[in-house]
């Protein structure tokens, strides 16, 4: 077998966003932002603005999935319109840092969570979190099939659980409407209202962070020109629903005066609906939640190390599928083991916390390139993008005001993620030297001739370097 098979429908694809963006940040995130903001009404404005964003970035790589329907995502997108030198150093930033220290730190988030019930030493938790890792490594390796199944029970368990907490702190009146009020005035002893915006706006973006992984899995999903657009915007929606709506509960449970971290924000608002056994219940909610994300980095991480080896940068054996389960086998266990690694090693958080500015920027990049690909292959046949070029536009401005509080708020730490990353050029170089793909070297789309998406509709992309 040396082709993916497209397995995933519209649900299985939706499931991959909010299974992938609502993890132990749907707990802490809305306190931090509480915390700064000091008013219901501007946290509320903060969540419908980055749904804005997220919904006018999903629409853009939603045309980009459907003009480049196979797997890869963001490489695939920044390889059409840069050429494979930008591809790979996106790859290179997702495969050394980023894809295996978000994993690391969340199996280690969730052990610890697990180690709240059940008590258990730094060795045992740090076994548990490698456990995790390969199981599920070994679910997605079995089928595709199988691992969006299980992707599909952690999401719906997950929904059910934080619409349970919501109406049951309804039913019980456990908390009171009058911590709503003022609605607009800010609390006494919240940051002042720009500096406020800024701290929940950067919180806002890392609480949505991931929905953009969907494109990893397009070679996967059956009718992709429908079925990826589609599911970006309904996971993006159903995503800021969950947010709000949980902020909300959360603010009704516990006054905003009160918050003082994540941690006890969570555990106040535990113990008002549950008594002593509140810190518990919401430990199983947390733990199913970083379950679903787990499953879900697991399925679309290890696509883009898969492109990367078929276009030949990276092993070619790490292209090879299983014989009998039709998956990128290889290209799964070496993202579980760079990430196991990681979690012994226990050193992640602040190398991942060094790639946030640079991983920003290949976002705003691969956006860009929907004028680029636009202007050199005309309008796709396929899905528009609706409200182009609007839609772009407020995607990117949004993004430029990301990147500012980012590199304002910590300058060294950009710079130095930024110049790790350009440490792949070189790499780049020394892996191409010498391979003679039989195409002209500065030809971007070199898949050794195999089919390319463009060829069902009789084109091909020759984009320079």
């Amino acid at each position: 077998m040396t082709t993916l098979k497209r397995q995933l429908g519209l649900k299985s694809a939706t499931a991959l966003i909010i299974g992938e963006v609502i993890a132990v940040g749907v707990f802490l995130t809305p306190a931090g932002m509480t915390k700064s903001l000091g008013s219901p009404f501007w946290l509320l404005v903060i969540w419908l603005a980055m749904a804005l964003m997220a919904v006018c970035g999903a629409i853009c790589y939603g045309e980009l999935a459907a003009r480049f329907p196979e797997a890869g995502g963001g490489y695939v997108y920044l390889r059409e319109a840069y050429g494979r030198a930008a591809a790979f150093l996106y790859g290179w930033k997702c495969l050394l840092v980023m894809d295996p220290g978000i994993i690391a730190a969340l199996a280690v988030g969730l052990a610890s969570y697990v180690g709240y019930l059940i008590p258990m030493g730094s060795k045992a938790s740090k076994a548990l979190a490698v456990a995790v890792i390969f199981g599920l490594a070994l679910a997605n390796i079995i089928g595709v099939r199988v691992g969006a199944r299980l992707l599909r029970l952690f999401v719906v368990l997950k929904i059910i659980a934080l619409a349970a907490i919501i109406i049951w702190s309804i039913l019980t009146q456990a908390g009171n409407v009058s911590n709503f009020t003022p609605f607009i005035a800010q609390r006494p002893g919240s940051l002042s209202l720009i500096a406020g915006l800024a701290a929940a706006f950067v919180g806002a973006f890392f609480a949505f962070g991931g929905w953009w992984d969907l494109g990893k899995l397009a070679g996967e999903v059956r009718d992709p020109e429908r079925n990826i657009p589609r599911a970006l915007i309904l996971g993006v929606a159903g995503v800021a629903v969950v947010y709000i709506a949980t902020s909300a509960v959360f603010i009704y449970l516990v006054p905003i005066e009160s918050v003082t971290s994540g941690e006890t924000f969570a555990a106040q608002a535990g113990a008002a609906l549950f008594g002593e056994a509140g810190g518990s219940i919401f430990s199983i909610v947390v733990i199913i939640s970083i379950l679903g994300s787990l499953c879900a980095l697991m399925m679309s991480a290890p696509r883009v190390y898969y492109a990367m080896a078929r276009d030949g940068l990276f092993p070619e054996r790490v292209a090879e599928l299983h014989p009998r389960f039709g998956t990128p086998a290889r290209a799964t266990l070496v993202m579980a083991a760079l990430a196991a690694v990681l979690v012994l090693l226990g050193s992640f958080n602040q190398i991942v916390a060094y790639f946030v500015f640079v991983t920003v920027c290949f976002i705003a990049f691969t956006v860009i390139g929907t004028f680029v690909l636009r202007r050199r292959l005309g309008t796709p046949s396929t899905y528009r993008a609706p409200g182009y070029p609007l839609t772009a536009i407020i995607f990117l401005a949004m993004v430029l005001l990301l990147l500012v509080l980012l590199g304002s708020n910590n300058p060294r730490q950009a710079f130095s993620g930024v110049a790790v990353m350009l440490l792949g050029v070189p790499v780049y170089y020394l892996l191409r030297k010498g391979k003679n793909d039989g195409l002209d070297p500065d030809n971007t789309s070199f898949r050794s001739g195999r089919e390319t998406p463009q060829s069902h509709r009789g084109s091909t992309s020759s984009l320079p370097d």
